[in-house]
Order: structure tokens, then C-alpha cells, then sequence
């Protein structure tokens, strides 16, 4: 994914970038920093977790409980003879802003021969300075490295075209804060006409960055008409990514056509005085977010005399905080209201819940409140709302808290089971039931006769879009991190055949995926006509897809922030050129995925407020298409079903317009440009049921959504088990009804870690299968190493290097449907690539192939395939034995080897 343009203020996102215009990808590696609006932070493997918790799309009115009892929140009527039965601290992790800044200087040094560029930040965290240079004779914004002696000590260099130094911390600090910084020595007689860099914390992943963009310090006069000049007040921002609004740049970009394709640096240009610029210091905010800790006490205690319970919590977390609550009578946990005296300052919430404002202690220092309840409940249940409409549960499930002396025992978690290997899934999550009664209530409004005559047609149309609303909710809902395993039977999988009809958006089984561009590829204007060139090649080396970029006009060159949908003249080429080389390809025999970007869209003009919220063209909606919650784009729909991408306006498909507009769009791609499928951009935005009703709308062959999401890991150290990753994907997967495949991103991190590290013995989950999507649901798992976001010029989460045949050697000879990047196939890789492939289409592996792992130790993986093809990768010694089978090496390269049955 990719581009974005202006900043107008700084926020956190899960995104790092880095050059000219960025991709807006979560880097999987890393995750430990998390905006935290509406949403919670999961935090898989520790004893706190935060889950999403908007149940309802409407705004609910709230109505005030008259409390009957005159007791204090925090006091309840205890004496002596009270037995304390239950007694737990809870921890708490959530997330919190820290405020900072980053400065910026260029001083001139002794003499005006030496000038100093220091970097810094007093925002804790290991800063690295990610930067390079753009000569005097350059042309465009590719970075260069800079001379040997220009390099501070330590540094080191990253490709051809950057250095990464290290920020040191100073014996300085400002209002307490220590400060960290970097100095580069610069000579004046240099011909370096500007430096570019970017902050990197190196501990989270989060990139800095000016406007969205690199950091550019001009060092001539000449490069001033660069947008991202530092040194003129323009304003900084923190971002993992280059997140950040573009109504200005939206603005400039109406008027100015194509100028932005020409080079800054022509002839006009250089013939202009090269005056030095003079020195400067600037600095802006910045916040960063970064996990807290936190505690929550809960007692109980049981008044026999009395027969009450006596509820007592306690907590640190700062501000107001809000007690969601309910109680069970039995076993089942079912949520109801008790009976009055309610505690002060309760109301209800939607006739399933009460929510309680606890009392501020004397000292500030955090809250208390105390409920009293009668014997014969079985337990309280509870979330916490804080006052940033945050909702915090215990381990991904709602706090539970025990009040009978025979359940006193069991502290453990209200947990949802859900069930695997085929056991009927039980869940238990707050307001389920409300939003099931809800539903039933809506339906029964329709089909009742007395309601149809009294009800007009449209408010039937409101009533079910009013269903639709709450079951893409309930979806959100359940989006966390408990594990949902969807297991296709491996053991048996030799025996099950692909299907000689292709299912609707997963193929044959047997496809071979090629990403035919790379992040620079938009460059050329003219990359469809090099494609039609290579595509005989394509197909010779046993591609049978090819992934071609995002067709639209688009504000960001790459395509990624399209604006008039049917435009499909692009900086890759015209319209024209685009059906033809759909046409070429389909000549040879390869199929076409075009790249959908659904998830938001550029906008034509600005509202009564100045924000770009109003579109244009053939698809001419208006406010009502931008999703509510998104703070940017004030737009006038409902409430998002995924997660916000803050750089253009997200669109809300829970509009009966939008999807028409949209499914309507995607067939006419279907038959005017001849694309075979999709390549979904950015699902996490948008609920997957959304994606089934488009996908059966334009029946692809086949289709892949990019579900980008991180790894676990623990004090930066990836976790063995990643069933929780690969559960995000698969609950996408089901949401969308297994329509589409998915990007194994699971398989991809854990491969890092594994050649990084010599740890073969990750390639094996807990039960002997391979630990990403492709060992749960290999026929929707799409495998891959690099793409235009991770590899490239960008290298945002760069495979290791050297180490690229060992991870095709993986995906190639397993199932899944492997995907292969465009850079490596026209490298030196190309030969061993092509013998792969021709080694996995010879032996017929497919999506649904059978593996036997038969060695996962930590310098060697090994495993058998259909028991036809064995591989094995990493350093350490594997031969293949099966008895009377004998084996042929057909292919090895550095640290890797395939064999074939005889």
C-alpha cells in the first residue's frame, strides 16, 4: 500500500516508511506503540489485553438510574464478622501519550570550512538516523550514499543507498528530559546539494518523518521548491508512516496536471546561482505512545447476617473510569441488571448493563467504588471504560469475579471458548446477546403484517441496513486474540484433489503467482508496455498469475490513494496500454489480478469547512460515503467495521450506495479491462463480509487480501507460537466467507526470524505443522518473501539478505499458492527461481499439498511434500530416507536443497 501526502497534526500509527512517498504497512517485526481510540490494545501471552468494544454503530442514549441507596461509592456498611472470600490484583497494560520533540540544526563551523547538521530527540527510545544525499548533478529524489568521511563513526550502510547511525545520548537535558543526537560534518566545498533522512526508533519500528515524507536539509538555494524542506517552519510529525492529511497538496495537485513528473533538477535549475544557505534551528512536537502499567484490586466480601456481597475495586489508571457491568445467576454467565439500590453516579446502557463512575480518591491518585449485591448471584462481570472511550477486559475476555464461596476458588478469567478441530464454538462477550435481540427485533418488525402496512418501503430498507450495521459490530466484536483454528485435514490431504473447477477466488490450486512491478516501477511511464515485453518470459519461467499495480488516477504516483476510480490513465501507462497487455498475457496463458484500493479514496473538493471530503467523477458521492469515527474527514456515514487509515478519507461500505457503486466498478473492470481478480488493498479497514458481497459480484478467478497485521513478541524477541497472528488472518478469511485468499504474512515473519537468528526449529508449530496460515488453511494462504512495500527501494521489512532462495525454496516446494517479487525474479535469482517452480508444477504440488516435517532442529528444517518432493534449508546436514523410495537431487543452491521421488 502506499502514498500519502500532508500532515496537519502528529499521531501514532502501526505503519513504518520511509522515502519520497511511502507505503502505509504495519511492520509485522514490530508493534509495541498503538493508537488507542475506540480500540484496545491485544497483547497475546501476557495477563492483559485490550479488545475492540463498539457495540453499536448509533449513538445510545443514556438513562439515568435513580439511586435509592444513600451509601458513598466508596464506602459500603462492613463489619467483623464479614467473611473476605475473593481478593485479586489485576494488572493493567494500556497505552499513553509521551510528549516530545525532534530539533533540527546546521551550524556553520570554525572558520565557515566544516558545517554541522545535528539531529535530535528527547523523546526516550533507540533513535537511528536512516539518511543519504542528493548531489549537485542528481536528478529527481533518489537518495545516494554520502562520501566515507562524511559517515560519523558507527554508521553503518544500508544497500547503495543509505546510512543508518546510531543517535547518542548527551549529557544534556531540557525540563528534565535527556536528550539524544547526532552530528554530521559537512564540508562547505562539498557537491552535496541537499541531505535527506528520516528518524527510526529502532526499538518499536516507528519511523519520523517531515510532512509524511523524508526530512530534506538544503544545502544550495536552488532545491527550494522541494515541499519537504526543513528548515522553513513547515512543521514536523511522528509517524510510523507517512499518515497524515493532504487536503493542501490535494489542492496544488488540481491545478498543477503533471508538472510533478518532471525532474526538479533540469537545466533551468542548475544554471541558477548555487548560494550556501545560511544556518537554522527548528524543532516541533511530537507524542509517541508507549504501553503503561497499571493495577486493579477487587475484594469481595460476604455479609452472612446480611446475606449481601460486599464488591470493592481499587485502581491507579488516571482520569475517570467507568465500570460496565452486570451480573450471572448460574454458570452460563449470562449478563443481567440486578435489582436496586444501584451504587451513585450508575446508569443503564441499552437494558443490558450498568455503567458506574467511580470515585476520584482523596489523594488523585487514581479511583475506587464499592457495589453491594445480593447472595444468591453468582458472580459480577465487568469492562472498564476510561475516558478516552477506551474499554479494557482481562485476557480478551470480560472480568469476572467470583461472589459465592463455592466459586471462590476459581479466579480464573470469564474466557470465550472457542472450539477446534470441529467442536461446536461457544463465546460469551458482553452486549452479544443485546445485539442478537436487537436483530430478532428488527426482523420481527418486518415481517409482522400490522408493521408492513404501516411501514413504508424505505424504512424496511433502514431497518436492514440498521442489521447489516449490527452484524458487522458483532464482527468487530469478536476481532481478537483467542485462538480460532480453521484446520484443513493435512493428514489426510494426499488424498483430496484440487478441484478440476476453479473455485470462485482461489484458483485451480495449482497457481504460481508473479507481482509484476516493484515500488519505483510508476517511473517509467511506460511500465505496461515493459510488461507486455516480458510477459512470454513470464509464462516460460511457469508463472500462471500476474499481479499488476493499481490502474486509477491516484494523488501518490504508485497509485495507492486513488481519487476518480474510473480513470485508469496512471503514471504506469494509458487505459489503452493497460488492455493490451491484459490481452498479451492472457495470450500466453498467464491471468490477471488487478489491485483494488476499496478501503479509501481521495477526494475531488473541499466541504463548508474546508475538509476534502466530497468526490468527483463518475463516482460522485458525497459526505455520507467518509466514515464518522475517522476525526480527519468529517464524514457523515457510520461508524468504520475496521481500522481507520488517516491519510484520505475512509469510505463506509455499510452504505447500500457505496457497495452498488463499487460492485458495479469492479465488473466493469472485469469486462472492459479483462482482469481475471483482485489484489485487495488494505482489508483491515473494512469488515470482510463487505468483501464477499463484492467478490460474488465479480466472480474473480481468483483473489488475495493484504491483511497486514504484527507478529507477537516479547522483550523483542518473536514469540514460538503465532497462533494468535495467523488467527487475525484466518478471521478474516472466515468473515469474508473464504471467498479470497490471504498474504501469509505469519509465514513471512517467522522466516525472518529463522534466518536471521539460526532457528530452523520455529518452521514447526506445537503440533508438527507449519506455524503460519499455511498450516491451518494452505488453500487460502498466499506465501511470499518481498514485495513493493517490504523490499524495493522502501526495504521496510526487508527479507535478509543473501538468505531470498532459502525462503522460495520454503514457499515453493509447500502449499499454498507461493508468490514470487518482481525484483528478484529479473536478478541473479532468476535461474534457481525458475527450477523451483519448475520442480513444484512437475510434481503437481499444490495449494492443498500434504507436508511431513521430518526435521525442525535449530540449524536445519527439513520436509516431505505429497511424498514426491523433500527439501531441506539452513546450514546444518539432511538427506531424505523413505525406505524403498529413492531420492534425486533436482535442485540446491546456498543452504538449500530439493530432491525429487524416483
Amino acid at each position: 500500500m502506499a502514498t500519502l501526502i500532508r500532515v496537519v497534526e502528529p499521531f501514532i500509527h502501526n505503519y513504518p516508511k520511509f522515502h519520497s512517498f511511502q507505503t502505509k504497512k504495519t511492520n509485522p517485526s514490530r508493534l509495541n506503540y498503538y493508537t488507542c481510540s475506540n480500540s484496545l490494545l491485544f497483547n497475546s501471552g501476557r495477563s492483559f489485553c485490550f479488545c475492540s468494544y463498539n457495540n453499536y454503530k448509533q449513538p445510545v442514549k443514556v438513562h439515568g438510574v435513580k439511586a435509592t441507596s444513600s451509601t458513598e461509592t466508596t464506602l459500603v456498611d462492613t463489619s467483623q464478622s464479614d467473611l473476605l472470600t475473593f481478593k485479586k490484583t489485576f494488572p493493567l497494560e494500556r497505552v499513553q501519550k509521551v510528549e516530545g520533540k525532534i530539533y533540527v540544526r546546521l551550524d556553520p563551523g570554525k572558520r565557515d570550512v566544516i558545517w554541522k547538521l545535528i539531529v535530535g530527540c528527547d523523546l526516550p527510545g533507540k533513535w537511528i538516523l536512516h539518511w543519504g544525499v542528493n548531489f549537485v548533478d542528481d536528478r529527481g529524489s533518489e537518495w545516494d550514499q554520502p562520501p566515507p568521511e562524511m559517515r560519523p563513526p558507527g554508521s553503518i550502510a544500508i544497500k547503495d543507498y543509505a546510512i543508518e547511525t546510531l543517535l547518542k545520548e548527551t549529557s544534556s537535558t531540557v525540563e528534565g528530559k535527556k536528550l539524544q543526537e547526532v552530528q554530521i560534518d559537512i564540508r562547505r566545498d562539498c557537491n552535496i546539494a541537499a541531505i535527506n533522512f528520516v528518524l527510526k526508533d529502532e526499538e518499536t519500528g516507528i519511523w519520523c518523518q517531515h510532512k509524511g515524507r523524508d526530512f530534506k536539509v538544503p544545502l544550495l538555494d536552488y532545491v527550494h521548491e522541494d515541499t519537504n524542506i526543513v528548515g522553513a517552519k513547515k512543521g514536523f510529525s511522528i509517524w510510523p508512516g507517512a499518515f497524515d492529511q493532504i487536503s493542501t497538496v490535494l489542492q496544488k495537485t488540481e491545478g498543477s496536471g503533471r508538472k510533478d513528473q518532471g525532474n526538479s533538477g533540469n537545466s533551468a535549475d542548475t544554471k541558477k546561482p548555487m548560494k550556501r544557505l545560511e544556518g537554522f534551528y527548528e524543532e516541533c512536537p511530537i507524542v509517541k505512545e508507549v504501553c503503561a502499567q497499571n493495577v486493579l484490586t477487587v475484594s469481595v466480601k460476604r455479609s452472612p447476617e446480611r446475606n449481601k456481597s460486599f464488591v470493592h475495586m481499587e485502581t491507579d489508571l488516571p482520569g475517570d473510569v467507568v465500570v460496565h457491568w452486570g451480573v450471572c445467576r448460574n454458570n452460563d454467565r449470562k449478563w443481567e441488571i440486578p435489582a436496586t439500590p444501584h451504587p451513585p453516579e450508575t446508569r443503564t446502557f441499552k437494558k443490558s448493563a450498568l455503567q458506574t463512575l467511580l470515585k476520584m480518591k482523596e489523594d488523585g491518585q487514581g479511583s475506587c467504588g464499592s457495589f453491594t449485591l445480593d447472595e444468591e448471584l453468582l458472580g459480577l462481570i465487568f469492562v472498564l471504560k476510561l475516558n478516552d472511550n477506551t474499554w479494557m477486559n482481562h485476557m480478551g475476555s470480560d472480568f469476572y469475579i467470583p461472589l459465592s464461596t463455592e466459586n471462590s476458588t476459581n479466579v480464573e478469567e470469564s474466557k470465550s471458548s472457542f472450539g477446534t478441530s470441529g467442536e461446536n464454538a461457544e463465546v460469551h462477550e458482553a452486549y452479544t446477546d443485546g445485539i442478537i435481540k436487537d436483530i430478532r427485533s428488527l426482523v420481527s418488525g418486518i415481517s409482522s403484517g400490522k408493521t408492513r402496512k404501516t411501514k413504508s418501503k424505505a424504512a424496511h430498507v433502514i431497518i436492514l441496513q440498521e442489521i447489516e450495521k449490527l452484524a458487522a459490530e458483532a464482527y468487530s466484536i469478536f476481532r481478537s486474540s483467542s485462538v480460532i483454528t480453521f484446520e484443513e485435514d493435512l493428514a489426510d490431504a494426499e488424498a483430496l484433489k484440487p478441484p478440476v473447477i476453479p473455485t470462485s477466488g482461489t484458483g485451480s490450486g495449482f497457481e504460481v503467482l508473479c507481482q509484476g512491478f516493484n515500488w519505483e516501477s510508476h517511473k517509467s511511464g511506460r511500465w505496461y508496455k515493459e510488461l507486455i515485453e516480458k510477459a512470454t518470459k513470464l509464462s516460460s519461467l511457469g508463472f500462471t498469475i500476474v499481479w499488476m499495480p493499481p490502474p486509477t488516477e491516484s494523488i501518490s504516483p504508485e497509485g495507492y490513494m486513488p481519487k476518480d476510480l474510473y480513470n485508469l490513465n496512471s503514471r504506469y501507462g494509458s487505459m489503452e496500454d493497460l488492455k493490451t497487455a491484459v490481452k498479451t498475457f492472457h495470450e500466453v496463458g498467464i491471468k490477471v489480478l488487478g489491485d483494488a484500493v476499496l478501503n479509501h479514496r481521495c477526494a475531488h473538493y473541499k466541504n463548508p469547512n474546508g475538509v476534502w471530503n466530497l468526490f468527483g467523477g463518475r463516482l460522485n458521492w458525497d459526505d455520507r460515503a467518509v466514515v464518522a469515527d475517522d476525526p480527519h474527514f468529517q464524514g457523515r456515514g457510520n461508524k468504520s467495521s475496521g481500522d481507520n487509515f488517516h491519510a484520505a478519507p475512509n469510505i463506509d461500505h455499510s452504505q447500500e450506495f457505496v457497495r452498488k457503486d463499487l460492485k458495479e466498478w469492479l465488473c466493469w473492470m472485469r469486462k472492459e479491462i479483462g482482469y481475471d481478480g483482485w489484489r485487495l488493498d488494505y482489508v483491515r479497514g473494512f469488515w470482510g463480509g463487505y468483501v464477499k458481497d463484492y467478490l460474488d459480484a465479480s466472480e474473480p478467478y481468483f483473489a488475495v487480501g493484504e491483511y497486514w497485521d504484527s507478529l507477537s513478541y516479547t522483550y523483542g524477541e518473536m514469540d514460538h507460537n503465532q497462533d494468535a497472528h495467523r488467527q487475525r488472518i484466518v478471521d478474516w478469511l472466515n468473515a469474508a466467507s473464504g471467498t479470497a485468499g490471504a498474504f501469509d504474512v505469519t509465514t513471512k515473519g517467522i522466516l525472518h526470524s529463522v534466518l536471521e537468528r539460526c532457528e530452523y526449529w520455529r518452521l514447526s508449530d506445537e503440533k508438527g505443522r507449519p506455524p503460519g496460515v499455511v498450516g491451518w488453511w494452505p488453500s487460502r494462504a498466499v506465501t511470499f518473501i518481498e514485495n513493493h512495500d517490504t523490499g524495493s527501494t522502501q526495504g521496510h521489512w526487508r527479507f535478509p539478505g543473501g538468505k531470498e532462495m532459502q525462503g522460495y525454496a520454503y514457499i515453493l516446494t509447500h502449499p499454498g499458492t507461493p508468490s514470487v517479487f518482481y525484483d528478484h525474479i529479473f536478478s541473479h535469482y532468476e535461474s534457481e527461481i525458475s527450477s523451483l517452480i519448475s520442480i513444484r508444477h512437475r510434481n503437481k504440488i499444490h495449494c492443498r499439498s500434504a507436508v511431513k516435517i521430518t526435521k525442525a532442529e535449530r540449524d536445519v528444517y527439513a520436509a516431505i511434500m505429497d511424498k514426491k518432493v523433500a527439501m531441506k534449508i539452513g546450514p546444518g546436514h539432511y538427506e531424505p530416507s523413505g525406505g524403498d523410495q529413492k531420492w534425486t537431487l533436482a535442485a540446491e543452491g546456498r543452504d538449500y536443497k530439493v530432491w525429487e521421488a524416483s
